[in-house]
């Protein structure tokens, strides 16, 4: 399978894991030989509630069983969709009440860059130097990585960048700009968290122009950092919220979320603003309304809080110089970017799943299953640790 998978598959980078997988259950992934490994990842934040949690296989089940694909996404009422987002509705605060699901985080950045110039009548938009938002044109637009999106030039136009925590450069924001999209944790840059005040005083400023503040939850949304969507942290709302990843409880799935007086304008002047076959799929959004009621009912929320304490007390090692990051959303940054890879590939030889962020090399992601129990999390740790010791040891 592997040859297979390098010769047949379009790959991401030159030298991908190539794990073989067998199967996976809860936090454990399983590959061809029979072999075990702790997830410490969760498919990149995205299977909240482990893998094949029976809630959501459940789901799945049930609604396939009923009907799969019927209909082009708005046209007919289908109840795995309505009811994710009456719930929604319910979960986020007022004004936040429409929700258009589509098939990734990165297809709901798109959505919601068009909302804003829909809404504003605007063409700017911001974004925060080191953000990631995704592929697509114009998730990648909203990138000034350099390296990454010099082979793709022309982007979509009208973006500019200022740095995240910065108060100065809220100046930037005028009446010019449409939209400010920001990471509510910066995730590729190194899980970085908001400075006190400061997405409140983007809001303002936001306010003050007449621009719109999209906060992208993709990464710290649905109970992740102790809080269902990571802005409640920072005593925020913003105009748009995007979701995605865990959302789906291991299914793929994306949303924006706006008042219903915006969300309503993609539906005219054109009709058809924004428009996917697959967006809301009823098999999916069951899935993911079984993940959201699961963080719901289990109390996962408060327990990320706890467990992060565990992380924390766990792991101290002379070559972890931080921790950042808030709940299950976490990264432990070493010396250096060889340091990291070698923990990363050593640990997964120990039956240990960890990964790399996108522009940090010295992270390590500590990004586990929500559910991930006490004792599965203290062998994460001590297997990491395991891993530490052996590095500093061929170090001296």
């Amino acid at each position: 399978m592997k040859a297979d998978f390098l010769k047949y598959q379009a790959q991401t980078t030159p030298h991908p894991l190539a794990m073989e997988v067998s199967h996976a259950k809860g936090s454990y992934v399983y590959d061809t030989v029979g072999k075990a490994y702790l997830d410490f990842v969760a498919g990149v934040s995205a299977t909240s509630v482990g893998h094949g949690h029976p809630n959501v296989i459940n789901a799945i089940r049930e609604q396939s069983e009923k009907y799969l694909h019927v209909m082009v996404y708005g046209e007919y009422a289908q109840s795995p969709a309505v009811e994710l987002t009456r719930l929604l509705a319910e979960l986020l605060p007022d004004p936040l009440e429409q929700t258009y699901l589509v098939n990734s985080g990165t297809e709901a950045i798109d959505g919601a860059m068009k909302l804003a110039r829909r809404v504003t009548g605007r063409q700017e938009i911001i974004s925060a130097n080191q953000a990631y938002h995704g592929n697509t044109f114009g998730a990648l637009s909203l990138m000034n990585f350099e390296e990454r999106i010099a082979p793709f030039r022309p982007l979509v136009g009208g973006i500019k960048h200022i740095d995240y925590n910065s108060f100065d450069a809220l100046e930037a924001i005028t009446s010019q700009t449409a939209g400010v999209v920001l990471e509510t944790i910066q995730g590729g840059a190194g899980f970085i968290e908001p400075a006190s005040g400061w997405l409140s005083a983007v809001k303002k400023r936001c306010e003050e122009v007449g621009a719109l503040l999209i906060l992208d939850e993709i990464q710290p949304g649905f109970g992740r950092t102790g809080t269902f969507f990571g802005f409640e942290n920072y005593s925020v709302v913003p105009d748009i919220v995007v979701m995605g990843k865990g959302m789906g409880g291991g299914m793929p799935i994306g949303a924006f979320t706006a008042s219903t007086a915006h969300m309503q304008l993609l539906s005219n002047n054109p009709k058809l603003g924004h428009i996917t076959t697959f967006g809301g799929h009823p098999v999916i959004a069951a899935a993911a309304l079984a993940t959201t009621k699961t963080i719901l009912e289990e109390n996962l929320m408060q327990q990320a809080l706890e467990k992060e304490k565990l992380i924390r007390s766990l792991l101290v090692h002379p070559l972890i110089e931080e921790i950042r990051g808030k709940g299950l959303m976490l990264a432990a940054l070493t010396p250096s970017a060889e340091i990291t890879s070698q923990a990363i590939l050593q640990a997964q030889d120990e039956g240990l799943i960890l990964f790399w962020l996108l522009f940090e090399a010295r992270a390590i992601r500590i990004t586990p299953p929500l559910t991930i129990s006490k004792e599965e999390i203290e062998k994460g740790c001590r297997t990491l640790i395991k891993v530490l010791d052996k590095i500093t040891s061929n170090l001296t």
